[in-house]
């Protein structure tokens, strides 16, 4: 039994906890002058955390370290001049999916979005290059040279002799991969729900690291499971056969989930297997339930591949339901479980367990009514729970998957007409983790910032094509280059984004084809978005860097070529609105208008914006309405513009830009 404290309460520690889940990062363990282990806060990371600029002043502590960490933590908080442009000649369905295709660096990308989905994504899945120890194609801010790695890490100085006997010729390599990973999954874990859960995929070069750096971002008590993926190994390797991929799973917050009782469950190997075969057998048997039991432990006999909980359900009853046999013995004695049963037939009492019985008197009555207790020729035998095989259709989940990775590559293949990617992750896999991470939510957001071959959006489709789900996807692929000889800029993709594209129109087309009449609502589509420069231009000048004909120049703040719709998405975002609500275009007093959400947003960016334009737009009533500065062709016609607001609609927000 707890104890009263009988203090007062311990506001050191509460206001470490609720630092914690503000930075996880910053928050480690300390030695006491008694010896004890003591939550403490590194005031140095935390100052890293609340400040513009690199802070040093290294102590000792219990942390994972490296060259760069601290330029890395600060790239991940600085702001940047960028935007996401659509794609619309790229897109599907653009006007009414939910889903996302962002080309463009991951770390800009993630930042673009902090705003719009903080806290709304549900599943994080990510498959990050592995570290093969060569240059990494993301560049970020703080990348380096090797020697300047050299320098920085203490092994060689300036003027460049050594400084330790043999140098870390493989750290910067470590450290670089190290360096790239951090922002991106601090900025990840900020879009999480409160239920979220982030999955890396990593192989041995790298797990390590990548789960000390998880429990440094996520905390380490929100770690969850290490899921080990045997593929395919080499029977010539020297120690073992290899072949192993890791799967770290992590929780925005593991206390949340066990608050909700959530569950982790997946499909038993074999289930449908032994259903199809169940049914099978009754059909043979013409409806005889002693018959189609026969057939039935005939095929067991067999020795089919399934899950060994499984094999126990080996009777099929008279309505053709395959069942196992239960005791209803209580694991421990309890006072409200010692009741008398009696017999259907003899009317006397029933053999009991001493423990008593599992279920409480109602319970075990409404049991017999429901037929689910199954009695032996009289009083002298056990009776036993009548359990159905479709009361266990699903298991908790198995943290070793064996699955080999060539179906998988030759299913791409073919959908693709060739093979352009080696390595591809197994669709029905990603499937069944999706389903059992999202605790089977049918409306839950997806991202995956590695995008690569596009199997995670691919297993998104998939699931809700299975199961008539409204899931969404966030993808994020660096538009990097497929290379000039490659197979796939021979058949003209030049970057793996285009390819990745092409996949998910295939694919979607494909899903819908075999949903037939139901995959009418299913959404296959994505909205293409680009990561660019922002759609501002640059007015920071002194006086004396401008002359008044420089002042006709600097009116406009829009650069050139950029369109509404680009200023559009620029605008939803900057207001923390997602990405795929849905745009109408309208042409109101002779001006393009964007009208999002029915009336979330309105929105003007043309010229010589007009009283009556403006009376439309506030009549909508909108929350929140948008102009180009330079639109209104005067100063009083922009504050008239105000005006008309507050008269028709004094909710609405109204800026310009």
């Amino acid at each position: 039994m707890e104890k009263l404290r009988m203090t007062s309460p311990d506001l050191t520690a509460n206001n470490v906890a609720k630092i914690a889940e503000l930075f996880p990062s910053v928050v480690t363990e300390s030695i006491d002058a008694d010896g004890k282990l003591n939550r403490v806060v590194d005031f140095d990371l935390l100052r890293q955390e609340l400040s513009g600029h690199i802070v040093e002043g290294p102590q000792e502590r219990y942390q994972l370290d490296w060259p760069g960490k601290r330029a890395a933590s600060f790239v991940s908080n600085a702001p940047i001049a960028k935007a996401l442009r659509p794609v619309r000649g790229e897109s599907v369905d653009f006007d009414t999916t939910k889903n996302l295709f962002i080309q463009g660096d991951n770390l800009d990308a993630l930042k673009l979005l902090q705003e719009s989905y903080l806290g709304k994504v549900n599943l994080i899945y990510i498959d990050p290059p592995y570290n093969t120890g060569n240059d990494f194609i993301y560049e970020d801010d703080f990348a380096e040279t090797a020697d300047e790695y050299l320098v920085r890490s203490g092994q060689r100085a300036s003027t460049g002799e050594h400084l330790v006997a043999h140098s870390e010729s493989n750290g910067r390599f470590h450290s670089d991969w190290l360096s790239m990973m951090y922002p991106r999954v601090k900025l990840a874990r900020q879009l999480l729900a409160d239920n979220g859960v982030f999955v890396a995929a990593i192989d041995d070069h790298e797990h390590a690291n990548l789960r000390a750096m998880l429990d440094s971002v996520f905390g380490a008590e929100n770690f969850l499971a290490n899921v080990v993926w045997q593929g395919s190994g080499k029977n010539d390797a020297r120690f073992t056969s290899g072949g192993v991929d890791y799967m770290l799973v992590y929780a925005r917050s593991k206390a949340t989930l066990v608050e909700n009782d959530v569950r982790f469950k997946g499909p038993k190997r074999g289930y449908d297997d032994v259903v199809a075969a169940g049914q099978r057998c009754w059909k043979e048997a013409g409806g005889d339930p002693v018959r189609a039991t026969e057939r039935f432990r005939a095929w067991w006999r067999s020795k089919p591949d399934v899950e060994p909980g499984l094999t126990a359900y080996s009777e099929i009853d008279g309505d053709g339901r395959i069942f196992t046999r239960d005791n209803l013995r209580s694991p421990n004695p309890r006072e409200n479980l010692m009741y008398d049963v009696p017999h259907p037939r003899t009317g006397l009492p029933v053999k009991r367990h001493p423990n008593g019985w599992v279920y409480a008197r109602e319970r075990m009555q409404a049991l017999i009514g429901e037929g689910r207790i199954l009695f032996g020729v009289d009083h002298t035998t056990t009776p036993r729970l009548k359990r159905f095989l479709s009361d266990t259709s699903t298991q908790a989940m198995r943290p070793v998957i064996s699955k080999e990775r060539a179906p998988a590559s030759d299913a791409l293949a073919r959908l693709l007409g060739g093979k352009y990617f080696d390595y591809p992750k197994d669709v029905g896999v990603l499937e069944t983790w999706i389903n059992a991470l999202t605790g089977n939510d049918k409306e839950a957001v997806v991202l995956d910032f590695f995008g690569g071959s596009a199997s995670t959006a691919h297993a998104v489709m998939a699931l809700n094509a299975s199961d008539g789900g409204s899931r969404r996807f966030i993808l994020v692929q660096l538009d990097e280059p497929s290379g000039p000889k490659s197979f796939a800029a021979h058949h003209g993709f030049t970057t793996i984004a285009e390819i990745s594209r092409e996949r998910l129109r295939r694919a979607g087309v494909e899903l819908k084809g075999r949903a037939g009449l139901l995959g009418e609502s299913l959404d296959v589509g994505f909205r293409a978005l680009r990561v660019d420069t922002t759609n501002l231009l640059d007015f920071l000048r002194t006086p004396d860097d401008t002359n008044q004909l420089d002042l006709t120049g600097l009116q406009d703040s829009v650069k050139p070529g950029r369109s509404g719709e680009d200023l559009l998405f620029q605008v939803i975002l900057d207001w923390g609105l997602e990405a795929t609500l849905p745009i109408s275009i309208e042409q109101i007093d002779g001006k393009e208008t964007f009208v999002v959400d029915e009336g979330a947003l309105v929105a003007c960016f043309e010229d010589n914006v007009t009283p009556k334009l403006v009376r439309e737009l506030a009549a909508l009533q909108p929350l929140r309405a948008i102009f180009r500065d330079s639109g209104f062709p005067s100063d009083g016609a922009r504050i008239n513009s105000q005006q008309i607001f507050k008269e028709l609609s004094p909710a609405t927000d109204m800026k310009v830009i």
